[in-house]
Order: C-alpha cells, then structure tokens, then sequence
C-alpha cells in the first residue's frame, strides 16, 4: 500500500528517515534530537536506527549547529539542522545570512551549499515568548536562500527530501500547529515539485492565498462563505522564495480578487510581496485591490491574547466582503 493517513509529524519523520536511507551523506543535527527525538518528536528513533555519528545531540548554541553544518557541506556532507522553535533561530541568523546564503555565489557557483534548516514556526501553540515567531520574511529577503513551507502531511514528506536533495541551502519552515493533523501521504509519487503553487480548492468569485498553517484557514473561511453563496478559490504557495506564480496569476486573471493571508506582520512581509507582483502583473484583470490579512506589527502576544492577534477564518471573511464591495 502506498498511501497511508499520518500527522505531519510522522510524515517528516518517514521524509527524513527515506532521504538517510537513499543517502548517506545526509546527517541530522539538533538539540535533543537525538535520544529525545526532538521536542516535537519529529526526529524520534532515527538515532537508535542510523547510530549517533548521523543523528548528532549537539549543545545549545544555534550559531555553532549552523556553522558546523557550513563546514560539513563544504566537506561533502548533506547536513540537515533543527532549530527548537523559531525564536530561537536568531542567533544562527548571522551565519544563515552572512555566510551560508552567500557562499556559494562568493565562489563563483564552484561550491555547493546543500544545508537544510528546519524551523517549527507560527502560533497556535499556547507557547511563551520567543516560541510562536513567524520570521520567514527575514529569510525570504536574503538571496541565495530557499525557503519553503508545507502545509500538509503529504507536502511534509515529499518536500523535505527534495529539500535535502537540492544543492543551495534550504529554510524549510514547518507549521508546528499543524503537526499533528493527519492526511493522505503518498509514498509512491510526488505531487509536485517542491517549488510549485497548488489550488487546493476552486472558486470563481474571489482568491484567497496563503502558506503554511494559513492554508487550513483559508479552507475553513472558504468553507463558511461558500455556505453565503460566495466561491473561493484556494492556492497554497508552499514555496515562499522563489514564488510559483504562475497559479496565483491565473486564479486572479479569472476571480479579478485576491485576498492573502499570513500569521506573520503584515509590513515588508511575503503578503506585501505577492500583492504587489500581483497588482504589477495582473492589474488589469483585478477588480478590487489585493487585500492582506496578518498578524499585527507588534511583538508575539502573551499566549491567551494569540486567538486576536492571529487571523482566523473571520478576520478573512470580513476581508473577503470588503473586496467584494468594490
């Protein structure tokens, strides 16, 4: 049988375990992801069964996993980094930054950079300051970064091990809320390249985008307004740099609406991006502005005020109304 239902989080964890089976250059790294499994379990038993040597414990230092990752791939080794949760990828930023996204253009192409850094990101959680982040904005505005996000337990094992398979360096940002949602994986046959826009449902009224935990809120706003008589078209982006737009365009060529919706800050966001390659490439065909629904540029909120600072399906229903009413 080549279909199975799992969580997300098993999902990677077969990813993971199938791309150290196919290679065995590619090692895990990470804090307590070893004996432990990670604190999300992601990696759990991938120690026991492929030895400490590829499944490596490392100290509390996100600086010291990405740099050490850096030497390992320019020694020919294929390095996939956990990073805890997303608050704490901050201190690995200069390396991810400065160094990682840049070595390979600063030796002219001759270097490969084959480094996957895997973050739990956004909100949903109940978690503690430094816990719930959605930095993925950070990392789409450096060049010579991959950055992808899955939304599903299927696109969670398909992407990672392209990921692990591609030779620049990947951020590969996993919606820690949608762990443990189960859905069909199939382990035969990729859907898609891991680059790739997908509808995930059709409509003919109005567009609604996202990526990563969004992409179920979006169903359910989707949901909710086609019991009003309004249809939504749903697009996942699932890769965030570099952007598939071709569907995007498509669906906005043909609802003349877009609405794009993010857990991240709205300002100088991957939102505010879309919608203005939308209103450059599509402008004619729009029949109201694009509209963005986000969180709110401010810090991360103490845990029982996330439910107002993260858009849910209501805030994307008022949005969806008010690009209507043009």
């Amino acid at each position: 049988m080549t279909i199975e239902n799992m969580p997300m989080s098993r999902a990677l964890n077969a990813g993971l375990r199938r791309a150290m089976e196919d290679d065995p250059r590619v090692l895990l790294m990470g804090e307590d992801i070893g004996r432990l499994g990670g604190v999300f379990r992601i990696t759990e038993h991938l120690q026991r069964d492929f030895g400490e040597r590829r499944v490596l414990d490392t100290p509390l230092a996100e600086s010291g996993i990405v740099g050490t990752a850096i030497g390992l791939a320019m020694a020919g080794f294929r390095p996939v980094c956990e990073i805890q949760f997303d608050g704490f990828v901050f201190p690995a930023f200069d390396q991810i930054t400065s160094q990682l996204a840049k070595l390979t253009n600063r030796h002219e192409g001759a270097l490969s950079m084959p480094v996957v850094i895997r973050i739990p990101y956004g909100g949903h959680i109940g978690a503690v300051e430094h816990h719930q982040e959605s930095p993925e904005a950070y990392f789409t505005h450096t060049p010579g970064l991959r950055v992808v996000s899955p939304s599903t337990p299927n696109d969670a094992y398909w992407m990672i091990q392209e990921a692990i398979r591609s030779n620049d360096p990947v951020i590969f940002l996993e919606p820690k809320s949608r762990y443990w949602q189960k859905g069909e994986v199939d382990l035969a046959a990729s859907a898609l390249p891991v680059h790739a826009s997908r509808v995930v449902r059709r409509g003919t009224d109005i567009t609604l985008a996202g990526h990563g935990a969004m992409v179920t809120t979006l169903l359910q706003a989707a949901a909710l307004a086609e019991a009003e008589g309004t249809s939504c078209e749903v697009i996942d982006v699932r890769s965030l740099s570099p952007v598939d737009y071709g569907p995007i365009l498509e669906s906005v060529r043909s609802t003349g609406r877009l609405v794009y919706a993010q857990e991240a800050p709205g300002f100088t966001s991957l939102g505010s991006e879309i919608a203005a390659t939308v209103m450059e490439r599509a402008f004619y065909s729009l029949e109201a502005p694009v509209l963005r629904v986000s969180g709110f540029d401010t810090p991360f909120p103490p845990a029982k005020l996330e439910g107002v600072y993260l858009p849910d399906a209501d805030r994307i229903l008022e949005a969806v109304d008010r690009s209507l009413a043009y």
